[in-house]
């Protein structure tokens, strides 16, 4: 005699909008709470975390994680301030440096000057 096969269910995966991302992990670092916890709250995983932490992290060189600085903490808004500060700066240069060109290509040439005129 023939025996059934067992029906396989196929769990259907998840998918997070990277909104619910960048607040789970912003909730899991601004609490004083594990990963572990934050995670089953959410009825997550642990590691899903740590992979959206390392995926949705801002790449600024001002090294924030390692200064220990929370996001949105003085510190942290200190640093940004002073980052745009030095780009405004920079900016304000290069504007400088292109208006001193633009007037200089923009003069007639000395031989224009010294032409004959009717």
């Amino acid at each position: 005699m023939i025996k059934p096969m067992k029906q396989i269910t196929v769990k259907e995966r998840r998918k997070f909008d990277p909104t619910f991302k960048r607040e789970a992990v912003r909730n899991w670092l601004q609490s004083d709470r594990s990963a572990a916890s934050i995670a089953q709250e959410l009825g997550l995983k642990a590691h899903q975390l740590y992979g959206w932490k390392e995926r949705l992290a801002p790449a600024d060189a001002g090294g924030r994680a390692a200064a220990g600085a929370k996001p949105g903490s003085v510190a942290d808004l200190q640093a940004q301030l002073e980052a745009a500060h030095c780009e405004l700066r920079h900016v304000r240069q290069q504007r400088d440096i292109l208006k001193k060109t633009l007037g200089i290509l923009s003069e007639p040439s000395s031989n224009d000057r010294n032409g004959s005129t009717p």
